[in-house]
């Protein structure tokens, strides 16, 4: 099975205007993520973007990137614009990364790739184990509910993906990375959004509400996203002392 990766980014994110070019080790941080998913080597990567400077960026250190509309809801919406656009006739999986992390582990995005093929799954994302109780109350750390315990073998369903939770049992940090079969994102795509997923901010619920069913494997640990100019800062200190 052949694999397309896709890293949708764009310059107008409201907390933090302007994070894809940032720099860290004097790369911005959309191609850092766009040489962590080369250095995955599960197949080729483009990054979709509205911005042009985002596209140049990405070309000048050696990437490839597409222009897609500034009219798109979600960045599932402007990966499915760029895989029409790419008009790659021969792709059986699309992995959709997020722009905005940088330190994202490499192992975890072949073993979500592996799993995806094993199980001939429509749709899978990562999760890791939660490090602290406290998060479970925190809005901007999205969980995920699973039908069994992750272990590193396991492929389990999600049950639910939500901002704030009482729960423990069978609870981790959502990691934002999707894999999903062509036809698969097709089909999301077409759907609309949900009542669900307008409500909670996470288009990861518009599958779950149309019968799509989502397996999650277990990453080795939650890499930092850069939301805010301290993610970008603490970030920025790790990556240039491992450096």
């Amino acid at each position: 099975m052949k694999t397309l990766t896709i890293i949708p980014s764009r310059l107008s994110a409201t907390r933090l205007p302007g994070k894809p070019l940032l720099k860290i080790n004097d790369l911005s941080i959309i191609s850092h993520v766009f040489r962590r998913a080369q250095e995955a080597n599960i197949g080729d990567v483009v990054v979709a973007t509205e911005d042009q400077e985002i596209a140049d960026d990405v070309i000048k250190n050696g990437g490839r990137a597409i222009l897609t509309s500034k009219k798109h809801k979600t960045g599932t919406d402007r990966i499915h614009e760029a895989l029409q656009k790419l008009e790659v006739k021969d792709v059986d999986l699309i992995m959709n990364l997020q722009g905005d992390e940088p330190a994202i582990n490499i192992e975890d995005i072949i073993n979500l790739n592996k799993k995806m093929v094993s199980n001939q799954s429509k749709m899978g994302t990562l999760a890791a184990k939660m490090k602290d109780l406290r998060d479970l109350d925190k809005e901007n750390i999205v969980k995920v509910t699973t039908d069994k315990n992750l272990n590193n073998d396991s492929f389990s369903e999600a049950k639910n993906f939500l901002r704030r939770s009482p729960e423990i049992a069978n609870i981790y940090h959502h990691i934002g990375i999707y894999c999903y079969s062509t036809e698969t994102l097709k089909y999301f795509v077409e759907l609309g959004q949900s009542k669900n997923e307008i409500e909670n901010r996470l288009e990861q619920l518009r599958a779950l509400d149309n019968n799509i069913d989502i397996n999650v494997a277990l990453a080795s640990s939650s890499p930092i996203g850069i939301d805010t100019e301290e993610d970008y800062l603490a970030l920025k200190k790790i990556m240039e002392y491992k450096a």
